[in-house]
């Protein structure tokens, strides 16, 4: 099975996982913004672990309507502007595309595919330290693995030959067979984090050197596995230690939503906070710490 992709924000994430799929020889179709002369000029430009390569020929496109219908699509903007999604999509999925939403948070699914009832719906969970550096240019520091689930894809071969492709290409992935399980557990390292580097503007790394802050990062973790008990989602409270241990091997990292605050761009507060919260406490469980924590954002969000 040969699948044409589509792209959908090429950039830490899009640019790295996209570029990978062409650079194995994938028919790949890139959506950029304000990058789209340059890399048609110059290329695409890929920093990795796993080696660096430079893409000089790029399917790239500046809007959707002059891509082509794609078989599946990575959807790999952030989730503050996932209300253009539907009006993005619409002009490139035919009726058997999945769209694989590479995205943090609670709830994505549900939400876009009421609003695009024509495709159908993945999430991907990328556990991969990766910034955009410069017009074109990824630097990919550490990490990459890549988790598929299907939300309602009718075919589930389709999604096991994406995994293929990604594994051929020198990734990590795997297919799982829950999404609800996958999206929490990937809250349990996002909530900590991406908030307590805004509110403390600082890094992952500081944060383990500290040990008031270690174990404040270990009891929300531990709050989030409470929350997803509370929703039916049998993660471990050992997860949380495992996930401390492997922050404290990581190279420091500032996570998206501190590179938002950095660059003064809207932070991602709705899926990753705001979602999980009310998603819990109608299950009968109140994410105090975690609640805090958002106030504390939205605060901060307020005055950027």
């Amino acid at each position: 099975m040969t699948i044409r992709y589509g792209v959908i924000g090429t950039g830490a994430l899009g640019g790295f996982y996209g570029g990978m799929l062409a650079k194995a020889g994938q028919d790949v179709h890139f959506l950029f913004r304000s990058d789209f002369e340059h890399v048609q000029k110059h290329g695409l430009r890929v920093d990795s672990i796993l080696g660096n390569f430079h893409l000089s020929q790029v399917n790239a496109y500046k809007i959707p309507a002059d891509m082509p219908k794609c078989d599946v699509i990575l959807v790999c903007l952030k989730t503050t502007g996932n209300h253009h999604l539907p009006e993005i999509l619409h002009p490139i999925v035919h009726s058997g595309s999945v769209v694989i939403l590479l995205q943090n948070g609670l709830g994505l699914e549900e939400d876009l595919s009421e609003q695009l009832p024509e495709a159908m719906f993945a999430g991907g969970l990328a556990f991969i330290c990766s910034n955009k550096i410069g017009p074109g240019h990824i630097n990919h520091l550490d990490y990459g693995k890549l988790n598929i689930a299907s939300y309602n894809v009718a075919d589930p071969l389709v999604l096991s030959q994406v995994v293929s492709d990604f594994q051929q290409a020198g990734i990590h992935a795997d297919l799982l067979p829950d999404l609800k399980f996958a999206r929490w557990q990937k809250l349990v390292w996002n909530i900590p984090f991406n908030g307590m580097t805004v509110v403390l503007n600082t890094t992952t790394d500081r944060i383990m050197a500290n040990e008031n802050t270690r174990e404040l990062s270990k009891e929300l973790m531990l709050e989030v596995i409470r929350g997803a008990n509370a929703c039916g989602v049998p993660l471990k409270e050992s997860l949380a230690q495992q996930m401390i241990d492997m922050t404290i091997k990581m190279k420091p990292y500032a996570p998206s939503m501190k590179l938002d605050y950095d660059h003064r761009r809207p932070m991602e507060i709705e899926y990753i906070y705001s979602k999980p919260i009310e998603t819990a406490r109608k299950a009968g469980f109140e994410m105090h710490k975690i609640s805090m924590l958002e106030k504390q954002l939205r605060f901060i969000q307020s005055h950027l």
